[in-house]
């Protein structure tokens, strides 16, 4: 009895330590494994939109350790678990009937012939980077087992090995074995395959496929039998699985997209696997497009290529070549590392398309609405078309179509700065660092810069957004989509309908194509392109981009140094290529007219503005929300003699023999070069001599026009490459142009001009007045001030 409560009051006093030394044996039990296993730098992988791998980056220790995947596929598990733990799932992460095992047979051997590890001590064993091997260190190895299988489930300890386990070489981890041995992803292996790989991690510096074939092919072919024996392979699976051979060699990590892989890895620096929505097949069919065109164009000097296909229903990104010279060949281009794709260029004319959409959508212009084409000057900005001539008056979607500078910039002028640079940072133009002022007109000529991927986006949105009834998504910006986990969907509305988009690529389906293709049309088969072409100033960057209803390609080409090349325009360098990348797509019908968002209106056949009863009319598909009002300013009733050579009116002529036709009347300043393209245009006529001076008022449209200086203009006195002041040159238009023109600066005469009308004159700062008078008395007044330069 005494003894009893000795041994009660022992107990009691040591139940609170020996509390104690449990509760810390145990929390040092739970808290022996590191929170992470492994932190082993790991390699960066993309995937496509189907699991193919387009690319990996080889580890910072040089190992192709690719990041963990949750599930291990079951041919692999199956085999190794047969092949290294065949008790793995009964067992608690030691295997005490392994380990008497391995204890007998090392005594017997008077060494360590075997260690009895469990796939759980294995991967111990890894993650302590393989220590020396000796008793203590496997009673480690297992004391840690035991406590990872607490927090691991068996499924996640598989993961932890074929992830960390090596397969010979630099090769880590099942999926990067299966890359560099098989040329495909671990779900895909066979058999035989899996079995391959099981038997490596037992010995992978000793047998891999470079060496010891015969070897590891006894291994393998032992793996499977087993595999047979225990019901897991048929006979007829073993007989085919036996038969495969082994990999010849290891072969290169596929390379497909290697600047979208860094570019994404850029962007997030701990992340190392990225599931993309590239399609694989279209990604390798697009790279040897660019190829072939990238060979051709650097025997121009065009050494870098850049393209894009994009899913204009998903948004998704289905090729991205970042640039040209990645392809495998030994040949090392000059800047191919550069990742185009991302890189503001000079936009040249594609930004026109979406000034065109947006003037429509506001209504301020209709589609054949006539645009001047005639010298322009904006506070000493000249903008030239390419060709440098003028045509007078262009229709808007001609102009569009054909490229023209000049009717640009008056519209861009028209629609107003401000504006539509705040619309071009909606559609996602994110490398505008400048304010609208700072870029000025030149904004629509290339003065600002855009990457491929901001103007594909633009293109992609207009063309999604030409579709009818669309949704309320839709009717937002969408943003394009590289990860399968992305959305698209912005919160920023469209600044255009469906109609203006619809209209717009209307247009662009007149751009001609270059060489061969320029005869589309006379092929029933041709694709149904929208398209537009770039070429920045000094002949650095060529664009091009068009659109289907179902597709948005965008390429670019020229050097990445900014090098610029006689050659280097959109519509000879980019233009082929993206034309060719068309054809790998499928066809698709083109857009479906969007009703429910047009309406037609009246509008004059010669100008395209809201017709009056002067004029010729046609109706015409114009947005429904659209406000454009202005009737035709060209057309009007003229009152000629009976021969219809002379104007006359009643003062001077006869009521019962003045004749009245509807006259198309330009000014003088767009007809002098609007004639000269079409020579169906009817000059007015002059008044007869017994009216001029009679005419007053009713000569509304005058002979004279004054194309330079401008109304009001502020001029600087231009100077030469030394600073000194040189000549300011006026020009002035007549309708007859064989007329003498009688020039006079303030009060003094300066001379006269036939047929060219140009004075060349040095003036003095200050305000002045320029009058023009012709044969016939008529006369054009222009006021305007030159500005001294500071320090002149």
């Amino acid at each position: 009895m005494a003894n009893s409560r000795r041994r009660l009051n022992i107990f009691r006093r040591c139940r609170l330590p020996l509390a104690l030394l449990l509760f810390t044996a145990l929390a040092l039990f739970w808290n022996a494994l590191p929170a992470q296993l492994f932190d082993a730098p790991l390699a960066t992988v993309i995937y496509s939109r189907d699991g193919e791998l387009l690319g990996a980056r080889i580890a910072a220790d040089d190992q192709w350790r690719f990041p963990p995947v949750a599930e291990v596929p079951e041919k692999y598990a199956a085999a190794l678990v047969e092949f290294e733990d065949r008790r793995f799932y009964t067992h608690p992460g030691v295997d005490p009937l392994a380990v008497f095992r391995a204890l007998e047979d090392n005594l017997s051997s008077g060494r360590i012939v075997s260690g009895a590890s469990t796939l759980s001590m294995q991967v111990i064993r890894l993650a302590r980077r393989n220590q020396p091997r000796t008793y203590g260190e496997k009673i480690r190895e297992m004391f840690l087992a035991l406590r990872l299988e607490l927090s691991h489930s068996k499924a996640e300890i598989l993961a932890l090995h074929a992830a960390y386990a090596p397969f010979g070489g630099n090769v880590v981890g099942l999926e990067a074995a299966a890359w560099r041995y098989f040329g495909r992803s671990a779900d895909q292996l066979s058999w035989a395959e899996s079995c391959m790989l099981a038997v490596l991690p037992n010995s992978p510096a000793l047998v891999h496929p470079g060496k010891n074939r015969e070897i590891l092919k006894q291994k393998r072919d032992r793996l499977l039998q087993r595999l047979h024996d225990s019901g897991v392979l048929s006979a007829v699976d073993l007989k085919l699985a036996l038969l495969e051979p082994l990999p010849l060699a290891p072969q290169p990590m596929p390379q497909l997209a290697p600047h979208l892989r860094d570019s994404l890895s850029e962007g997030e620096p701990g992340r190392f696997r990225f599931a993309t929505t590239i399609d694989a097949r279209l990604q390798r069919q697009a790279i040897a497009v660019v190829e072939r065109h990238a060979r051709q164009l650097r025997l121009k000097g065009i050494r870098n290529c850049a393209a894009l296909i994009i899913d204009n229903r998903s948004f998704d990104v289905l090729a991205y070549i970042g640039n040209s010279g990645t392809s495998g060949d030994d040949e090392i281009i000059p800047g191919h590392a550069v990742d185009i794709v991302r890189r503001p260029r000079s936009t040249g004319s594609i930004l026109k398309p979406l000034l065109f959409a947006l003037m429509l959508q506001g209504g301020d212009i209709l589609p054949t609405t006539l645009v001047p084409d005639v010298p322009t000057h904006y506070d000493g900005y000249a903008p030239l078309n390419y060709d440098q001539s003028y045509r007078g008056a262009v229709p808007a979607r001609e102009a569009l179509a054909r490229s023209l500078n000049v009717p640009a910039v008056r519209m861009l002028h028209s629609y107003g700065l401000e504006r539509f640079y705040a619309a071009l940072k909606n559609m996602g133009l994110s490398t505008l660092f400048r304010t609208a002022d700072g870029y000025g007109l030149t904004l629509i000529l290339g003065g600002a810069e855009a990457t491929l991927w901001d103007m594909a986006g633009a293109y992609a949105n207009l063309a999604a957004g030409a579709r009818d009834q669309l949704q309320a998504a839709e009717d937002h910006y969408r943003a394009l989509k590289l990860l399968s986990a992305q959305d698209s969907i912005t919160n920023v509305p469209r600044d255009y309908g469906p109609a203006a988009a619809w209209l717009t690529l209307d247009a662009l389906v007149e751009v001609g194509r270059p060489g061969n293709d320029s005869y589309w049309r006379n092929f029933s088969s041709a694709r149904k392109i929208a398209w537009k072409t770039g070429t920045s100033y000094g002949l650095r960057d060529g664009w091009a981009l068009g659109n289907t209803a179902a597709y948005t390609v965008a390429v670019w080409t020229g050097n990445a140094d900014g090098e610029g090349v006689p050659e280097l325009t959109g519509i000879n360098a980019a233009a082929p290529l993206m034309l060719d990348l068309f054809d790998l797509l499928p066809d698709a019908d083109w857009f479906t007219p969007p009703y429910s968002a047009l309406k037609q209106v009246d509008i004059c056949s010669d100008d395209g503005y809201l017709a009056n009863e002067s004029c010729a009319s046609q109706s015409q598909w114009v947005p429904k929300e659209s406000h454009f009002e202005q009737i035709s300013p060209y057309h009007r009733s003229v009152h000629l003699d009976p021969g219809g050579s002379w104007q006359v009116h009643s003062r001077c002529e006869e009521i019962d023999r003045i004749v009245t036709r509807d006259w198309f009347v330009l000014p003088p300043g767009q007809e002098t070069f609007y004639r000269r393209h079409h020579p169906e245009y009817r000059t007015l006529p002059p008044f007869r001599s017994d009216c001029r001076q009679l005419a007053g008022s009713n000569d509304p449209d005058g002979p004279l026009g004054l194309l330079y200086p401008p109304a009001g203009a502020r001029l600087y006195i231009p100077t030469d490459l030394d600073g000194q002041p040189t000549r300011i040159v006026f020009e002035a238009v007549h309708r007859e142009p064989d007329t003498t023109l009688f020039w006079h600066l303030d009060d003094r005469f300066l001379g006269t001009t036939r047929t060219f009308h140009q004075q060349s004159l040095f003036i003095e700062p200050g305000r002045h007045t320029v009058t023009i008078v012709d044969e016939a008395g008529n006369s054009l007044k222009r006021r305007f001030e030159i500005l001294a330069r500071e320090g002149s």
